[in-house]
């Protein structure tokens, strides 16, 4: 396109900025760390697990409370992020099946190299940690392998299935192996001949 004069105008052009790094509720900005070594903040983060994680059994479900207590410090190679993380599990009980709750704290610890190196397993990114594969992995490591819903839980009647803990006197008579059951009246016969043989 020409304007006044003959003179070739410029097309203009819009441009798009994509973000590399897509930010979620575990990651913490730290361009004002980085490279600074000697410098420490703290980081408060409170929020709703986004996705749930955890075993069959046990493990932190969507939209389960948690909070991050971390401690950002500027080191040479990176950022040094410590910490605890305290969320509540859900599960169910491995004797029982009822519904197992608990509140639980697990720490971490994890530098975050500036640059890609493979002594370290993590590295800031556009300006930013994300602790989420850190506190993942916290958390899972630390659920109970066999939960319950406490230590001395007895577990369930294996005849009936019912909850030994809420049936303290729970009781079944002795069950006859059905192999000898055909042989339980004889010992009422026998009985019965030695009354005859008496009279």
């Amino acid at each position: 396109m020409r304007g006044p004069g003959g003179v070739r105008e410029a097309a203009s052009v819009e441009l798009l900025l994509v973000p590399h790094f897509q930010t979620t509720p575990y990651t913490i900005a730290v361009y004002d760390l980085m490279h600074r070594p000697g410098e420490m903040r703290e980081k408060h983060l409170d929020f709703r697990v986004p996705e749930g994680y955890g075993n069959a059994v046990i493990g932190v479900r969507t939209d389960a409370p948690m909070r991050i207590d971390a401690r950002l410090e500027s080191l040479h190679d990176g950022i040094l992020v410590s910490g605890d993380v305290r969320t509540v599990i859900d599960g169910e009980c491995v004797r029982c099946l009822t519904d197992v709750k608990l509140a639980t704290k697990v720490e971490f610890q994890e530098l975050f190299a500036y640059s890609v190196d493979e002594a370290f397993d993590y590295t800031v990114r556009d300006d930013h940690v994300d602790l989420e594969p850190i506190v993942r992995d916290a958390v899972v490591l630390s659920l109970p392998f066999q939960p319950v819903c406490q230590e001395d839980c007895l577990g369930l009647c294996p005849e009936c299935g019912v909850r030994l803990l809420d049936n303290p006197g729970h009781e079944h008579e002795a069950r006859v192996d059905p192999r000898w059951a055909a042989l339980a009246g004889l010992e009422t016969l026998s009985d019965n001949e030695d009354t005859e043989e008496k009279r």
